[in-house]
């Protein structure tokens, strides 16, 4: 206890420093400064807490020891709190919901198990099928590579939303295609975007590619893929768009679109397609180095699955009372809330440019350039503040760009928009939703 109150200040001290900095690095420049109103609580405790750091170096001995006593019975009690908060097991209720209405509506039974369950079971069938690899995991080891798509030529478990796992075959180049649209002669769409463009939890042919397949009759590339954003997608359009593409479609979704580039613009080899025109990483000539690379991926995270092992973030996110910060944040005003308000000048700017270069390519490329505006589940569930998507078609518009709006076209004109996501609520879209926004698609650019 000696020892304890001989550094108890200066450890304090020293604390609350580093929270004050931490929170300045966070706030001015991570963020730019353009989240200043959530970070507000955070300086406003550590500088009391640098203040009471001050007064503790004047303090009895004896109120030292109580108060040693009582932070570390305070930490003590909110790290098991935090723990509980992180590794208990319990099934959400939308999901339960869900459960419910499939097997209601379908007379089937909810597939219950895990993603690591049934790329198990699986396995047992078919020794090369796959698990969906996000290429953005791969920022941490992109010095030499990033990849832009999933592993090639295998059957590639991906999500349930629906009642059952949605499976497809990746062509390739890791995309979810047949591999025979890449020998055909002429592309009729060429496809980029996010999940909802990947086909996220559904199987062919109820993605968006392949109902633009069935309806042109014609060849269609789906170049979407999980955890896109506008940068990644320029650049998988950079990587592999063919000379013989007729239409491109650049699906934009509001959901996260912005949030994703915000985080791609901090990766220096994206940075790289938007500084350097010239730029590629010819993807086409190194499969066989994604491939591998994806594979050692999925290897590691099961081996930390079922070792229940928790890496650096979770240790860092357990450190920092990630969940009951998370809590406590629900009683802050509403304007120092950590909800994603909108995007930075910086990624407003970097949206616009890249935009730009993608419309320009296609011009170069002698291909049309359609922009597609997919709305979120959010969008009709509560009162939806239309600032950004009034941002994404003012830029869209001032960059003479074909703005093909789902929303005012799809969902408006349902009786009821939630029927287009699973049972009504948050998810990806259904197969009716891809399907009709696919139709609208094919209307507004069939020649």
């Amino acid at each position: 206890m000696h020892l304890l109150k001989k550094i108890f200040s200066p450890t304090i001290l020293t604390i609350s420093s580093f929270i004050l900095i931490y929170t300045f690095y966070k706030s001015e420049i991570y963020w730019h400064g353009e989240n200043r109103n959530y970070y507000f609580t955070y300086y406003i405790f550590s500088s009391i807490l640098i203040f009471f750091s001050i007064i503790s170096f004047f303090i009895s001995q004896k109120i030292k020891e109580y108060l040693i006593i009582s932070g570390i019975s305070l930490l003590a009690g909110l790290y098991l709190f935090e723990g509980y908060l992180t590794f208990k097991e319990q099934t959400s209720k939308e999901l339960f919901l869900k459960q419910q209405l499939y097997e209601k509506q379908t007379g089937n039974k909810w597939d219950k198990r895990s993603k690591l369950e049934i790329y198990k079971d699986l396995k047992k069938i078919n020794s090369k099928i796959v698990l969906r690899f996000v290429p953005k995991n791969l920022y941490e080891d992109s010095d030499n590579i990033l990849s832009l798509s999933g592993i090639s030529n295998s059957k590639t478990i991906y999500c349930n939303e629906n009642g059952y796992y949605s499976i497809n075959q990746s062509d390739r180049y890791g995309f979810n295609n047949p591999d025979e649209e890449w020998d055909n002669k002429e592309t009729e769409y060429l496809i980029v975007g996010d999940s909802f463009t990947h086909g996220a939890c559904v199987n062919r042919p109820n993605d968006i590619g392949s109902v633009l397949r069935i309806l042109s009759n014609k060849s269609v590339l789906n170049l979407g893929y999980s955890g896109h954003g506008p940068l990644l997608e320029y650049a998988t359009l950079k990587e592999f768009l063919n000379s013989n593409t007729k239409k491109i479609i650049w699906n934009y979704y509001e959901g996260n679109d912005f949030y994703n580039l915000e985080d791609e613009l901090k990766n220096k080899i994206l940075v790289n397609y938007l500084d350097n025109i010239n730029f590629s990483q010819n993807l086409k000539l190194r499969q066989n180095e994604i491939d591998i690379l994806s594979k050692q991926k999925i290897k590691q995270k099961i081996n930390k699955t079922e070792k229940n092992a928790l890496n650096i973030d979770d240790v860092l996110k357990i450190l920092k009372l990630n969940k009951i910060r998370t809590e406590l944040n629900n009683y802050l005003p509403k304007n120092q809330q950590p909800t994603y308000e909108g995007p930075t000048e910086f990624a407003i700017n970097a949206f616009k440019k890249t935009l730009s270069l993608a419309k320009n390519l296609a011009i170069k490329n002698n291909s049309k350039f359609y922009f597609v505006y997919l709305p979120d589940y959010n969008r009709y569930k509560k009162d939806y503040n239309n600032t950004n998507y009034n941002l994404v078609k003012d830029i869209v518009n001032e960059l003479d760009i074909s703005f093909i709006d789902i929303n005012k076209e799809v969902f408006e004109k349902e009786q009821n928009p939630l029927k287009l996501f699973p049972f009504e609520l948050f998810g990806h879209y259904n197969e009716v939703g891809y399907k009709k926004i696919a139709e609208t698609i094919y209307q507004f650019t069939k020649d």
